[in-house]
């Protein structure tokens, strides 16, 4: 597994537009849709990648916390899925049973999404305050599958409750680190 770090998009770019197909019902879902007035997560995950699989369980309860906040959450799989099949929208649904997502689980197909968020990596995680500018993007914390970190979801979590308490968010960001995006 090659190691990819984030692009670490410009902060204060907008969110692009989308409607995709959400795994998890059949049906299209818009950014529109599953935004939030307070702050909008978007993350670029797949079902094969071993950086998700070491925070998927944490990720959900994060995901969970803050969306009890008002915090949207939104997973994206841009992965190319004739080179990997198990990132499939039916596979994608099985896994968002699976570790109960509660959030559209969004299939790129034509991986424009990705690309207009200058996602690298699974996960690649961005953060969209009420105006759908990126105010956070980058790692979900500091552990990965090859050290001891505890999994916590701290970089996230910090960069939500700045968000939350009104206060503004460290603009001194680290990149994500995981699987490369499988582009076609």
């Amino acid at each position: 597994m090659a190691e990819t770090p984030s692009h670490m998009l410009p902060l204060g770019t907008l969110a692009p537009q989308f409607k995709l197909l959400d795994s998890r019902t059949g049906k299209l879902v818009s950014l529109e849709d599953a935004k939030s007035s307070i702050a909008t997560v978007i993350m670029f995950i797949c079902n094969h990648c071993p950086y998700v699989k070491h925070i998927q369980e944490r990720l959900v309860e994060v995901a969970k916390t803050y969306q009890a906040k008002g915090v949207s959450f939104i997973a994206i799989s841009s992965n190319d899925i004739k080179s990997y099949p198990e990132d499939s929208p039916d596979n994608m649904r099985k896994e968002a049973l699976k570790y109960g997502y509660n959030f559209p689980y969004l299939y790129d197909e034509t991986q424009q999404v990705a690309k207009a968020c200058h996602a690298a990596c699974t996960p690649d995680i961005f953060v969209y305050d009420s105006n759908l500018g990126c105010v956070y993007r980058g790692r979900f914390d500091d552990a990965t599958p090859g050290n001891p970190n505890p999994v916590t979801g701290k970089d996230l979590c910090n960069a939500l409750d700045n968000i939350l308490s009104g206060k503004p968010i460290n603009p001194h960001q680290k990149p994500s680190l995981g699987c490369s995006i499988k582009w076609k």
